[in-house]
């Protein structure tokens, strides 16, 4: 799957310009997969947490949806920045 992309990133004029979109692209994926990661870590602990305390379970719920925003916030830098080096944005 990736080796097409590495021939394409070889056979072009401009290899400064193929190579960058070629890291943006993996860049903003892997901020994608991360950001995943995290908030299924995230959700995953808070059900765990509500579960083993239920009077506290607003309070985790809060504690867990502000955190999930965060990793999101990470995330969406991260590719905006990825688009940035593209030259896209």
């Amino acid at each position: 799957m990736l080796y097409p992309l590495l021939q394409a990133a070889a056979y072009t004029k401009d290899f400064a310009a193929a190579w960058a979109q070629l890291g943006a692209g993996v860049g903003a994926g892997l901020a994608v997969i991360g950001a995943g990661v995290g908030v299924g870590i995230i959700g995953s602990k808070v059900v765990e947490a509500q579960a083993r305390q239920p009077e506290m379970a607003a309070r985790v719920q809060t504690a867990g949806l502000i955190f999930a925003a965060l990793v999101e916030g990470v995330a969406l830098f991260a590719i905006v920045i990825a688009f940035m080096i593209q030259g896209k944005f």
